[in-house]
């Protein structure tokens, strides 16, 4: 009890003489040593404890004053630390200066404090903005935000200098890159101006690098990027062509490596470019044929993959060769050398052909994404096999531009037509034009005038018929029948004047085959009969490939006059189309008889002999057929006759025949008549000058006798007129045909009909009597 109160007291003694040591300032030693011991050891675990968070701290605030410098471009870089870092004399950083000093330095505070507080006493001086430093070289990879970025290209003075164009370059990246991560299906319309807004001349190929990495790394938006492609294709078709290389290039790369993931992104990203026609169906096919050559269980599963994307493109535009496509694919799974995973895929994929593409969702476009007109698109022909393809990876690359300036404002007027400011500004001028007042309205009048004298641009390269012309032709090739066809071509959108193009590519496509197909003489009947404009044309290309028939090789001639002969033979165009065919020997070359040859034979084929023999022997017609059966000269209707003998069709030249057998009777009747009509004259001329010298004649004799008179001069001009065409071999009135009347006049000498009649082939009768 003694001990433990003595030490009671003692301590109490030890702590009543620290606080009195502390109270006076006065450092007193503690004389027990045990409390020497313990006060040591508590001070000293106290100030373990406090080391670590003095240092945390020290770090803290080192970190937040290196974020405020890099913020104002002076981060811990070897740069940043010469110009305002320096290093004191115990090896710790400090800044030279600046309203910026680091937090362990309380007084620089409050002498900040002090002095700012001395011109106004309670009022602080304003802080002076710091100005911002010059862009120095190139950033390497450090972050600059927009508003910095935005800060330096307003204060750099030459605007077409290095450092600026670089930033111009940095915020072109950027924006193509947000532009392109932000587009989908249903912002897609509202994103194209902002897309547009940007200089995609300059920056192709950062576009093209974007939209591929961003398509690499979604595969699912490929349908939205292959559309905003076919929309920057309308405009800019180097951009188009120069995407579509890089996607060729990056699958043959994944295809020599076998990177499936690489492979897989390409091939869908080529099936929806062809989708939306930026590039040609060939090159699908093409694909197909070289992932299925040496199949195996990768290329297969990527070609049932790829033919599920394209197939409903292939199957309007190329049936034949998406039907050759799963010949092949059924020709794989009846080997049986594939996996069963795969071949359950190429099973799946009948299953989808049978029940159609569009329907087992695989359209070829979606409806929210067909933006693009057919006229408007355009298609590259660019093939795995197209030699020396360049990517131009170097458009990727920061390159200094000598004529910036220029370029820009050139891009600014191709954007205004783009986009159409330039019509809104002219909406704006006549608006404003029109409360001006009459003076000023006569000269926005005038203005109005130039502006209307404005000079149009005209295509002399053709682009959109050529296209126009492709689009009829692969329609006319993928249809299954002329009614397809014909549906299918009127749906085409044509401008006035533009429906000979269908007509001269159906006559082309025909003329291309290596056998006439009936295919296109139903399809050209069917044109006819439902607009006569299409009838006039085909009438109007008949006369056309009858003159430059001699152009055509035999083949092509063939198919052309068989197709021209269904036509007739339909009463699809008129047969006065007949009348410019003149058959003589001097009229009519080597091709154009094999024309009328095959038309001919064609005709009887169709119609039968007896109908063709009805049809040209009709006689309200009878004057579109006088160039093919000459009544001229007796030459000309041998021609004629040996002709149509010789292809096996003489029964239409019985008539002629006929003709030519009696033309020796009529010559011998025609001069008999001469004859009595030139005794009778030379009376009838005594009895005038006997009795001339007579005073009184009756009333009735005068008739008589100016009769006579006339007839006296007629016979002498009947006289002379034989004469002279006797003397010239064959007289010139001589079966001259009165095609309507069905009467030949022969020296004045009327002869009644001929019997037209094929069965009965004989004369009715001659009759003949002076011509009055």
């Amino acid at each position: 009890m003694a001990t433990s109160h003595r030490r009671r007291i003692e301590g109490d003694h030890c702590r009543s003489m620290q606080k009195r040591s502390r109270e006076g300032g006065v450092a007193i030693g503690i004389s027990h040593p045990r409390e020497h011991r313990r006060h040591h050891k508590r001070h000293r675990s106290d100030r373990d404890r406090d080391e670590p968070r003095r240092h945390e701290g020290q770090s803290s605030r080192r970190r937040s004053s290196e974020r405020r410098g890099r913020r104002e471009g002076r981060g811990r870089s070897g740069e940043g630390r010469r110009d305002g870092r320096a290093r004191d004399e115990g090896g710790f950083d400090r800044w030279d200066g600046g309203e910026d000093e680091r937090e362990g330095a309380p007084e620089g505070r409050k002498r900040e404090k002090g002095t700012a507080g001395d011109g106004d006493g309670d009022k602080a001086a304003p802080r002076q903005p710091q100005p911002i430093a010059p862009v120095k070289g190139v950033f390497g990879g450090v972050y600059v935000p927009p508003f910095r970025l935005a800060q330096m290209m307003k204060q750099c003075q030459d605007k077409s200098g290095p450092e600026y164009q670089r930033m111009t370059w940095d915020a072109l990246r950027k924006s193509l890159n947000g532009i392109v991560n932000k587009v989908n299906a249903t912002n897609m319309k509202n994103m194209l101006p902002e897309l547009f807004g940007e200089n995609l001349i300059r920056g192709r190929g950062l576009f093209c690098r974007a939209v591929m990495k961003s398509q690499m790394a979604s595969p699912t938006f490929t349908p939205v990027y292959a559309a905003l492609v076919a929309v920057v294709n309308t405009k800019f078709p180097e951009i188009g062509e120069l995407l579509l290389k890089r996607v060729i290039l990056q699958f043959k790369r994944a295809y020599r490596r076998n990177d499936k993931p690489v492979f897989l992104a390409a091939t869908q990203f080529l099936a929806h470019l062809v989708n939306q026609a930026v590039a040609h169906e060939l090159l699908a096919l093409e694909l197909l044929m070289v992932l299925l050559e040496n199949p195996s269980d990768n290329s297969v599963e990527v070609a049932v993959s790829f033919t599920k994307e394209v197939g409903a493109t292939l199957q309007e535009l190329s049936p034949q060769g998406l039907h050759s496509v799963f010949e092949r694919l059924r020709a794989i799974l009846h080997e049986g050398e594939i996996d069963k995973r795969v071949q359950f895929m190429i099973e799946g994929l009948f299953a989808v052909r049978k029940a159609g593409f569009a329907t087992s969702g695989f359209p070829a476009v979606q409806s929210e994404l067909d933006l693009i007109e057919e006229e408007d698109q355009i298609t590259h022909e660019v093939g795995l096999d197209t030699p020396n393809l360049d990517a131009e990876m170097g458009l990727d690359v920061f390159k200094l531009d000598e004529e910036y300036e220029q370029h820009e404002k050139e891009y600014e007027a191709i954007k205004m037509e783009i986009l159409g400011e330039s019509d809104k500004e002219d909406g704006d001028s006549e608006s404003s034009g029109s409360d001006r007042e009459d003076g000023e309205g006569e000269e926005g009048s005038d203005a109005e005038s130039d502006e209307d004298n404005k000079m149009e641009i005209t295509d002399m390269t053709y682009i959109n018929e050529v296209n126009l012309r492709r689009t009829i032709y692969l329609t006319i090739m993928s249809s299954l029948d002329f009614e397809e066809a014909g549906h299918k071509l009127l749906k085409i959108h044509l401008n006035p004047g533009q429906e000979c193009e269908i007509v001269t590519m159906i006559i082309e496509c025909c003329s291309q085959e290596r056998t006439y197909l009936r295919y296109y003489g139903l399809l050209s009947q069917r044109f006819c009969f439902l607009n006569s404009a299409y009838q006039k044309l085909y009438e109007e290309s008949f006369s056309f490939q009858y003159s430059q028939i001699h152009r055509l090789e035999t083949n092509k001639l063939r198919n052309v006059a068989k197709l021209m002969a269904h036509l007739l033979a339909t009463d699809a165009i008129s047969w006065s189309v007949l009348g410019i065919i003149r058959l003589t020997e001097e009229d009519t070359t080597s091709s154009s008889r094999i024309f009328i040859k095959i038309l001919f034979q064609e005709l009887s084929e169709i119609l039968g002999l007896i109908k063709l023999n009805a049809r040209l022997q009709d006689p309200d017609h009878l004057d579109w057929f006088e160039g093919i059966f000459p009544k001229d000269t007796p030459r000309n209707m041998r021609f004629s006759i040996n002709y149509f003998t010789s292809i096996g069709l003489g029964g239409l030249t019985d008539t002629m025949r006929t003709l030519l057998a009696n033309l020796p009777k009529l010559i011998a009747q025609q001069k008999s008549l001469q004859a009595s009509d030139g005794s009778g004259s030379s009376e009838s001329s005594g009895d005038l000058s006997s009795s001339s010298g007579s005073s009184s004649d009756s009333d009735s004799s005068g008739p008589s006798d100016s009769s006579s008179e006339s007839s006296s001069s007629d016979s002498k001009s009947s006289d002379s007129s034989s004469g002279s065409e006797s003397s010239a071999g064959w007289p010139g009135s001589i079966a001259s045909w009165c095609g309507r009347r069905g009467i030949f006049l022969i020296c004045g000498v009327r002869v009644s009909a001929i019997n037209r009649s094929v069965s009965s082939q004989r004369w009715r009768g001659v009759s003949s009597h002076p011509h009055r």
